[in-house]
């Protein structure tokens, strides 16, 4: 018998999102899980909408570190839609690089950057 089981899919909540720009164009990333923790970054078995991350540049997606003062946030994006993870394991995911975002209504202890080429913050 295989392995059968029963998921609900949705968007998430992208109440952080502040236009519609840029989502047409998210480029896809794959998340390095290793860099990710279950009881910070998914305790519900999933990573959010609008969390948000770094792409490094060998193109791995980690978790976002505020830069240092007077450093800008080149490598900034955020997840698009809910990314379930399972057994350890995530698909890829639209990662948006440019836009607006409501800063408040990101996942976390989010503050937005005070430079972060190709975003809009509100």
């Amino acid at each position: 018998m295989p392995k059968l089981r029963r998921e609900t899919y949705g968007s998430g909540d992208q109440t952080w999102l502040a236009s519609t720009h840029g989502i047409s164009n998210a480029p896809t990333g794959t998340l390095d899980l290793a860099e990710f923790t279950a009881a910070t970054h998914y305790p519900d078995g999933y990573i959010p909408s609008g969390t948000p991350v770094d792409v490094t540049d060998l193109g791995a997606v980690v978790p976002y570190t505020a830069p240092a003062a007077g450093s800008p946030a080149l490598k900034l994006g955020f997840v698009l839609f809910d990314l379930p993870v399972e057994g350890g394991e995530v698909t890829p995911a639209a990662i948006l690089r440019h836009g607006a975002v409501i800063a408040a209504n990101v996942p976390g202890n989010f503050t937005a950057p005070a430079s972060a080429p190709g975003f809009i913050f509100e």
